[in-house]
């Protein structure tokens, strides 16, 4: 007999995005040739750069030589990649991580839902109320929690509400919590953490001996100085942290696959007597046994994205999309809705009116706008009477869409 992992039933639907899917799918299917407008899921639509492309033609070309043809790689990375990025996105901002911290993958993704698997079980796991599905999903998926109660949440996980009262920043645990996931500029609020927040969860993380996994997939689009880019910029963190980074929203990656995380030589964790071990080895051990490395043609790229050429033209394209995100802003703002993100984030979060439930908003755009966006309520239970929409788009499509919106909402 053959059995499964009844965790899986744990979980009382099917995942956020597939679930999206399958609406505007039927919705689709019913009305033929009524055009839908998608800002739902964080895709991207502008296409890769041409110093990217220059570089992808010229790995793709290598492989169809016998002398420059790579087969296997190393599974953390090509050096030259991760040489990169250990000099552009941290010795460049004054912060010391080696490239032999960083771990190349096909996605942050991923990372975020494979990391616990070198944490123990008996671990009690911090989450921000709402936030990217993938954190609680697969907690519950690798069976540290117990069953779903009325209110949403997942017991055996301590939810942090991330409100309007707190500015979508999560207060401190009262609990004990053992790893902690935040992630900043935040999916789906729009909300950034300044340094004084973030030194206080790596303080809390020091004083507990917690580990802090850290997604800052959407980094690349801070605007304002003062916000860090990345958790490692705050005394203490190479300690108590794991950064998760993306080529995705950044560059363009969704279709191509490309991100990394940081697991910094300093970082320990404990086994039950209370000894402590290097984390690093353990993921490395994790990566090499389960994971053959993204393709040569796709981190060479990648590469190219630190280019002074790349640099430049990604830069173009993250304010094109930050442009978008304006535009939503002002618009909605208009219609008389409470807008928040946008700013330093490729997200509008949005408070629905009347205290509309995020479902019947989502279904009420798709059926009279032709306008697709992400319920709040599918981020968690705190992100209910809310709602995402996504700067990833056509300029003219986003100009559109915020017009059905304005006259729906009139």
């Amino acid at each position: 007999m053959a059995f499964i992992n009844e965790n899986y039933f744990k979980l009382k639907a099917g995942y956020l995005f597939p679930e999206i899917g399958r609406r505007v799918k039927d919705f689709s299917t019913a009305n033929p040739g009524k055009k839908i407008i998608r800002m739902g899921i964080g895709d991207v639509t502008q296409p890769l750069v041409p110093s990217v492309i220059k570089a992808f033609h010229e790995g793709v070309e290598e492989m169809a030589s016998a002398q420059s043809f790579k087969g296997y790689g190393p599974e953390q990375g090509y050096a030259f990649l991760r040489e990169a990025i250990a000099e552009n996105d941290y010795k460049s901002r004054g912060v010391d991580i080696s490239a032999d911290d960083i771990f190349v993958s096909d996605g942050s993704k991923c990372d975020t839902g494979n990391i616990q698997e070198i944490f123990g079980f008996n671990n009690r796991i911090a989450i921000g109320d709402p936030v990217y599905p993938v954190y609680a999903d697969t907690t519950v998926m690798s069976g540290k929690t117990g069953l779903c109660a009325e209110n949403g949440y997942f017991e055996g996980i301590i939810y942090m509400p991330c409100t309007a009262q707190n500015n979508f920043v999560p207060e401190l645990p009262k609990e004990k919590a053992d790893l902690i996931f935040l992630c900043f500029p935040n999916n789906p609020t729009g909300a950034v953490a300044t340094k004084e927040q973030l030194k206080k969860w790596v303080d809390y993380a020091i004083a507990n001996k917690s580990i802090i996994l850290y997604d800052a997939a959407y980094e690349a689009y801070i605007t304002d100085d003062s916000i860090p880019h990345s958790i490692y910029e705050i005394e203490g963190a190479k300690k108590v942290a794991i950064e998760f980074r993306s080529f995705s929203k950044t560059a363009g990656f969704t279709g191509t696959r490309c991100a990394f995380t940081v697991v910094p030589s300093e970082l320990l964790a404990y086994d039950g007597e209370g000894k402590a071990h290097a984390v690093k080895p353990l993921w490395m051990r994790r990566q090499t046994t389960k994971f053959n490395g993204v393709s040569y043609p796709v981190q060479k790229a990648a590469a190219a994205i630190y280019t002074p050429e790349g640099k430049k033209e990604t830069k173009a394209v993250i304010e094109y999309y930050l442009e978008n995100a304006s535009i939503m802003k002002k618009k909605l703002s208009e219609a008389g809705f409470s807008v928040f993100g946008g700013v330093n984030a490729p997200y509008v979060w949005v408070q629905t009116k009347n205290n509309m439930k995020s479902w019947d908003f989502f279904d009420k755009l798709l059926k009279e706008a032709g306008v697709v966006g992400t319920p709040g309520s599918g981020f968690g239970p705190s992100g209910e009477g809310y709602f995402r929409f996504s700067a990833f788009a056509d300029r003219a499509n986003v100009i559109e869409a915020m017009d059905k919106v304005q006259k729906l909402f009139k």
